[in-house]
């Protein structure tokens, strides 16, 4: 199937989605945002997710990651790879190592969309 340059990615059709709290979304909106809840419903992307978003300098290699799981490498990127496809996390190689960065517009319009921000 191929993809209309009309279409929205996740992280898109979050940005323009009102908040759960003031009006349900619909079911093409519902469909957009799954990947992004996917990607963050998996407890490791999860705690990946909150290890590059409170690293220190605002962005972790994957050799900073990997200490905090009893996973390979390879596993790790992996799960970072997810995380980057569905636009939350930004990634800039670096010689053989690549830096991951949380893309703050993408989850705060996530954290919108859940209603997490106050009226």
């Amino acid at each position: 199937m191929s993809k209309s340059s009309l279409e929205l990615t996740p992280v898109q059709a979050v940005a323009c989605c009102s908040p759960v709290t003031r009006e349900p979304l619909s079911a093409q909106q519902a469909e957009t945002v799954m990947p992004l809840m996917k990607a963050i419903a998996d407890p490791v992307r999860l705690r990946l997710l909150s290890l590059v978003a409170s690293h220190s300098d605002g962005e972790a290699c994957v050799c900073d990651l990997n200490d905090a799981f009893e996973l390979s490498q390879p596993t790790i990127s992996h799960h970072l790879k997810q995380l980057h496809e569905a636009g939350l996390l930004d990634r800039e190689k670096r010689g053989v190592w690549v830096y991951y960065r949380i893309n703050a517009g993408a989850l705060g319009d996530l954290v919108r969309v859940l209603g997490g921000v106050a009226p």
